[in-house]
């Protein structure tokens, strides 16, 4: 396990309106960016659709700000709908992996997408995904949250072990979203999350 930093023992967690989020876009697409390794100039593409998500009805926000106000992670996401772009490819992957129609109507039908959850590589292995997650989850009132994550071998990183501590299940594997070449995973859980399913993880 990583040394945790100074920073990150002292980060506090905050709920982010969505003008807040605004204000804090370039750190926050900043760590989106490093966290998910991608080139240089993603966070100018991303910052459009990040402002129109925090439009969307039932946003939810939160952050980890260190004691430089520095934004140190982030996460966010809002409830699934039919005329949502990351619906209709959840649905067509689901038609197409074989899932019943049933079984895709249930899980689709009242689901929160729980969209970013994003570290700073600095501040990895801290504790702060979890805490971020717990609290962006903490009320939500749908029946399930479901989300993608990139598929990596025998789902050996820090993200794929805190989603599975937390008890989500494979809803879709080796996944490939329109204009994205990797391979994720869908995966999904019932809410709320109950007390007794909050271990440690590193």
């Amino acid at each position: 396990m990583r040394a945790v930093t100074a920073h990150a023992r002292s980060a506090r967690v905050v709920e982010l309106r969505p003008d807040e989020m605004r204000a804090r876009l370039p750190q926050a697409l900043s760590v989106y960016v490093r966290a998910m390794g991608y080139p240089d100039g993603t966070d100018r593409h991303r910052a459009p659709m990040w402002v129109e998500h925090s439009l969307r009805p039932g946003w939810r926000g939160v952050a980890a700000i260190n004691p430089d106000d520095r934004l140190i992670a982030v996460s966010y996401g809002y409830p699934g709908s039919s005329d949502q772009w990351w619906y209709r490819q959840v649905r067509d992957g689901m038609r197409r992996g074989g899932v019943p129609a049933a079984r895709i109507d249930e899980l689709l039908a009242d689901y929160f997408e729980l969209t970013e959850l994003h570290v700073d590589p600095t501040e990895q292995g801290s504790g702060i995904g979890r805490a971020l997650l717990l609290r962006l989850l903490e009320g939500v009132g749908s029946q399930r949250v479901l989300l993608s994550t990139p598929e990596v071998p025998e789902e050996a990183n820090r993200a794929w072990r805190l989603y599975r501590s937390l008890g989500f299940d494979d809803v879709v594997r080796r996944f490939t979203f329109s204009g994205d070449r990797r391979p994720f995973a869908v995966l999904g859980r019932p809410l709320p999350i109950e007390p007794p399913a909050v271990g440690p993880v590193d």
